[in-house]
């Protein structure tokens, strides 16, 4: 089973977002930064040099570059190649073999490569918190907020959204820093989160609120 080709579509503006049921304020010195499965096999449907997927990478670059001047810690999601069966579990009766088991296919893309200070995370499920330990880092490091950015927004993404929630784990969605499938795929997203377990933002209003705090010097 192969991932569908994505038609490009833009960005959805501020103006466009859905209303927030709750109004947390971000602090960087209580948020983690989630970049969830930005590999190459994920980003392959996506048209190059168009939208989302030139503005997915500018602005999830933006937001890691925010984070490290604010030494906000930043995880990595990435799942494994060539999983057999047994690891694939009910992903397979969905999406069949998954990710095939060759460099280009499992890397982070490389205007994103983590660095030796990230987090990195192998990822079996959809929520990123599943057989992982992001719960126990994220606690660990005193964080109880994620800025979840990545692909695909209704389905890792909003996922882990939903599981940071049942944690008590605030998650911020960022409108436009995660793509997907279609328009309506992200909006559906954006929306559930919105009424059901997340701030749904952008990643001006991240960086606007980073930039509120001083810098960290350490």
């Amino acid at each position: 089973m192969s991932l569908p080709a994505i038609t490009p579509y833009p960005m959805p503006a501020p103006e466009e977002l859905p209303a927030n049921k709750v109004d947390w304020p971000l602090d960087p010195r209580r948020a983690a930064l989630l970049i969830h499965d930005m590999q190459d096999y994920f980003l392959a449907p996506f048209t190059p040099g168009k939208p989302p997927l030139t503005e997915l990478l500018t602005h999830i670059i933006a937001l890691r570059q925010a984070c490290a001047r604010h030494a906000v810690p930043v995880v990595y999601s990435a799942q494994p190649g060539g999983q057999s069966p047994d690891q694939r579990g009910l992903l397979q009766d969905f999406w069949g073999d998954g990710i095939p088991d060759d460099p280009y296919s499992t890397r982070v893309t490389p205007a994103l490569t983590p660095t030796e200070n990230d987090i990195r995370l192998t990822k079996w499920r959809y929520s990123a918190f599943v057989r992982t330990d992001l719960a126990d880092q994220l606690a660990a490091a005193g964080r109880d907020q994620l800025i979840i950015s990545g692909i695909y927004a209704h389905i890792g993404c909003l996922t882990t959204a939903c599981d940071a929630f049942m944690r008590d784990i605030q998650p911020f969605l960022i409108a436009d820093a995660v793509a997907d499938f279609t328009p309506a795929h992200h909006t559906d997203a954006l929306t559930y989160a919105a009424q059901r377990c997340a701030t749904v933002t952008t990643t001006h209003s991240v960086l606007t609120q980073f930039a509120q705090r001083p810098v960290d010097r350490s």
